[in-house]
């Protein structure tokens, strides 16, 4: 980011071009203000560019979205925000002109750099969520790029979040990630002491719990909906009466095998017949490290991969 660079996009706030536009009265400023930051929040928090598939996203989930009754002014207010900001946006692109907000261009930029210097795919999203993080904290360009600031938003993680110490490392790493690789700074200093937490003891389910877990998703399901009563049922015809589920021993099988081998979702997902070694009974994860597997169980199971879906479409 080039100091130039910094200032001419700086130019194309749709907040300052809000503060300063004529034909709206302070009150239908300010009505703008709050939908077109709930917009922009809504926007951002799924990673949607702008225009207008995002707003119409926006209006049908947020807006519309789980029977939500508004008044007639609230749904014509609104729908006037958004007019205007979709003319904003059209404004923005006949001048060829970057509209995205800070923190959409410093987790794009963190996204890039990560890219370019091969992090993992899981790093790199981290990393961009903490910079865009820091970038709604900084709140402007010249701050952003103040380690001051970077000090101030780490002490809050640290402070204010009850988060566990690995938790304030990744806070800690991808804005030196930020400094280093995006803002050209050699060696930034943070003038932060990180906290250690104590270990958290983890909620698990008793043996006798597992295993009931294990049989329902075994189980063919031929109950009753949880909506439908004990009156509907009896006034029901035969033809209505609820048909029992075909046995599917897909997710029990998967179930299973996560739980006897260790794997995390992102490897059981991945997994196909030829990472599962029978004779051993031992299943390979992501980290190319044999985990012993569950005996028995899934051992039938597993001779059965191909019926069962352990396949999929890889080889």
């Amino acid at each position: 980011m080039s100091t130039t660079e910094t200032q001419k996009k700086a130019r194309w706030c749709w907040r300052k071009d809000l503060a300063a536009f004529r034909g709206l009265t302070d009150r239908e400023r300010t009505g703008f203000l709050l939908v077109l930051e709930w917009f922009e929040n809504f926007r951002l928090r799924h990673e949607l560019p702008a225009g207008r598939e995002a707003a119409r996203s926006f209006w049908r989930d947020e807006v519309l979205g789980k029977g939500r009754q508004r008044e007639t002014w609230q749904l014509e207010q609104w729908e006037d925000a958004i007019k205007w900001y979709l003319g904003w946006l059209n404004a923005c692109a006949e001048e060829g002109s970057d509209h995205r907000s800070l923190p959409e261009r410093v987790r794009a930029a963190v996204y890039s750099a990560g890219s370019r210097r091969g992090l993992a795919l899981e790093t790199k999203k981290c990393y961009r969520i903490w910079a865009a993080r820091y970038a709604r904290f900084a709140g402007d360009e010249r701050e952003v790029m103040r380690e001051e600031t970077a000090t101030r938003f780490l002490t809050s993680v640290v402070e204010d979040e009850d988060c566990a110490y690995s938790t304030q490392k990744q806070a800690l790493n991808a804005l030196a990630f930020f400094f280093k690789h995006v803002l050209g700074r050699e060696d930034p200093v943070f003038n932060v002491k990180l906290k250690k937490t104590g270990a958290r003891v983890p909620v698990v389910l008793s043996q006798g719990e597992t295993q009931r877990l294990f049989e329902a998703l075994e189980s063919p399901d031929s109950s009753m909906a949880p909506s439908e009563t004990a009156a509907e049922k009896s006034e029901a015809s035969p033809t209505d009466a609820p048909k029992a589920k075909k046995h599917n021993a897909r997710y029990g099988l998967v179930a299973r095998l996560q739980y006897g081998a260790g794997l995390r979702l992102s490897e059981v997902v991945r997994l196909r017949v030829k990472d599962v070694d029978l004779p051993r009974q031992a299943a390979i994860g992501g980290s190319r490290e044999w985990h012993p597997a569950t005996p028995s169980p899934s051992r039938k199971g597993l001779q059965r991969g191909d019926q069962a879906g352990l396949s999929g479409g890889g080889n």
